[in-house]
C-alpha cells in the first residue's frame, strides 16, 4: 500500500523510507548483517491492518552488493491471523513494505506462483478453497494457452516464444494504467491489441518467409527459442527485475458459501470464460472456423478446395498472440503483478496443458489446462509450494504414458 512508513535498523544504524504508489520502500544499507524491518501501522490506509501482527518487526539478513526483502501482506479488521496457505516468502526485489492483494503473496515477485484465491480467511472451508483457486487459475491457464495449441494444430510448430506473449500483455497493461493513467478496461483492449500486432508481425516478417523458403518445423522451432531469448532480455531491459502491479488498489473479497474470491478474479474469470467461448463458437459454427479446423486437418487438402491456407494460418497468428497478450493481462490482475519473466516462467505448464489435453486440440487445452490448475492447487495439501509445478508435471508424464494423444487427441498411425 502507498504511503506506509518503513523502519530498518541495523549494524549501520537506522534507516526510515515510505512505500510508493506499487507499495513498495527501498533502502539502501552500508553494513551487512541482520536488520530488522517494522512497518508503522499507524501509517496503514484506514481499514487494513498487517495480516500477522506478531511478524512486525521481522528480521532480514542483508549481504552488501544483493538485494533482500520482506513482504507484509494486509487485510481488512478481523481478518488478521486466517489460515492464508503458505507464509510469503523473502522476495528477490530489494523491496520491504506491505504488498499483496487481500493477504495474497505477490506470485512473480518470488516467482512461486502463488494466486490469490489460495488465501482462505475466516469462513473458508480450505479444501473448498483449493478447488476454487485451481479453477480460476486452470481457466485463465487455458485462454493464455489456447493460442499455443492454434498454432500448432494449424502449422505443426510448437512456439517456445509464447510465454513472451503472454508477458506482453501483462507489461502493456501495466504501462497503460501505471504509466499512462488509463483506465483498466482500455488497458486491456490496449494490451491485446498490441498481442495482435505483434502476432501479425511475427508471421509476416519471420514465419511467413520461413514457410515458403521450406524451412522444416524443427529450425522454425530453434527461431521461437532464440525469440524468446530476445523478448525475455528486452523485457528485462525495459522493465527491470523489478514486479510490476498492473493495479494498485485492493479488490474487495465476496464471500461464497464456504469460499472467498476477490471481485477482480471474479472479472477475470468472468472475461476469460466469454472469450473462451466466442473462440469455441467461432470455430465449430463459422465458414472461418471450419476453415481453420480444415487447414489442421490437412493444409494440402483444404488448398485444393479453394481455401486460402496462407491467409488462415496468418489469422491464426494474429488471435493466437492476441489471445495469450489477454491471458497475461488476466494473470496478471490474479497474481497481483507481473515481471519481465512472467510469461517465460508459465510456458512449461502451459505446453503441459495443451499436451496433456491433445495437441491441436482447442477444447483439449481448456480440458488440460483446467487439469493441470487443480493439480497444482491440490498439490499443496500433501506437498510443499515449491514442488506445486512439479506434481503437474509428474501427472502429464503418466498421462501421456497411458494416452500419448492426451485426453481430446486422435491417435494417429505412424508408418
Amino acid at each position: 500500500m502507498a504511503g506506509a512508513r518503513v523502519t530498518v535498523e541495523g549494524p549501520g544504524g537506522e534507516v526510515e523510507a515510505t512505500t510508493d504508489a506499487s507499495g513498495r520502500a527501498s533502502v539502501p544499507l552500508t553494513a551487512a548483517g541482520d536488520h530488522t524491518v517494522t512497518v508503522d501501522e499507524s501509517t496503514l490506509p484506514d481499514g487494513l491492518v498487517l495480516r500477522d501482527p506478531a511478524v512486525n518487526g521481522a528480521t532480514v539478513t542483508v549481504a552488501l552488493g544483493r538485494a533482500a526483502g520482506r513482504i507484509f501482506p494486509v487485510v481488512p479488521p478481523g481478518a488478521e491471523g486466517g489460515d492464508s496457505g503458505p507464509a510469503p516468502s523473502p522476495s528477490e526485489s530489494g523491496s520491504s513494505g506491505p504488498s499483496g492483494e487481500d493477504g495474497g503473496s505477490t506470485a512473480p515477485a518470488d516467482e512461486t506462483g502463488e494466486g490469490t484465491e489460495t488465501s482462505a480467511g475466516p469462513g473458508t472451508n480450505r479444501y473448498a478453497q483449493l478447488v476454487l483457486a485451481g479453477l480460476v487459475f486452470g481457466v485463465l491457464l487455458a485462454l493464455a494457452s489456447l493460442g499455443a495449441n492454434l498454432i500448432y494444430g494449424t502449422t505443426g510448430l510448437s512456439n517456445f516464444a509464447h510465454g513472451e506473449l503472454v508477458t506482453l500483455g501483462g507489461m502493456t497493461a501495466f504501462m497503460a494504467v501505471q504509466w499512462w493513467d488509463l483506465p483498466l478496461w482500455l488497458a486491456i483492449v490496449v494490451a491485446t491489441v498490441a498481442g495482435g500486432v505483434v502476432g501479425w508481425l511475427l508471421n509476416r516478417l519471420v514465419f511467413a518467409p520461413l514457410r515458403r523458403r521450406g524451412v522444416g518445423i524443427t529450425q522454425q522451432m530453434i527461431v521461437t527459442i532464440g525469440l524468446a531469448l530476445a523478448g525475455l532480455s528486452l523485457f528485462l531491459f525495459v522493465y527491470g527485475a523489478q514486479p510490476a502491479p498492473v493495479v494498485s488498489g485492493i479488490s474487495q473479497r465476496l464471500q461464497l458459501g464456504p469460499v472467498q474470491i476477490s471481485g477482480q478474479s471474479l472479472l477475470s474469470v468472468a472475461i476469460a470464460l466469454v472469450v473462451l467461448a466466442a473462440v469455441a463458437v467461432t470455430l465449430s459454427r463459422t465458414r472461418l472456423g471450419r476453415a481453420t479446423r480444415a487447414v489442421s486437418d490437412n493444409p494440402a487438402l483444404a488448398a485444393a478446395t479453394g481455401i486460402k491456407v496462407e491467409s488462415i494460418i496468418g489469422g491464426v497468428w494474429v488471435v493466437s498472440a492476441a489471445l495469450a497478450s489477454l491471458g497475461g493481462v488476466l494473470l496478471a490482475l490474479y497474481l497481483n503483478s507481473t515481471r519481465f519473466n512472467f510469461g517465460s516462467t508459465l510456458l512449461l505448464l502451459m505446453f503441459a496443458a495443451i499436451t496433456l489435453g491433445g495437441l491441436g486440440s482447442p477444447l483439449g487445452a481448456v480440458v488440460g489446462a483446467v487439469v493441470i490448475g487443480l493439480v497444482v492447487e491440490l498439490s499443496t495439501l500433501v506437498l510443499p509450494s515449491d514442488m506445486r509445478y512439479a506434481s503437474a508435471l509428474v501427472i502429464l508424464i503418466l498421462v501421456l504414458l497411458i494416452r500419448p494423444q492426451g485426453i481430446l487427441g486422435r491417435a494417429e498411425r505412424i508408418g
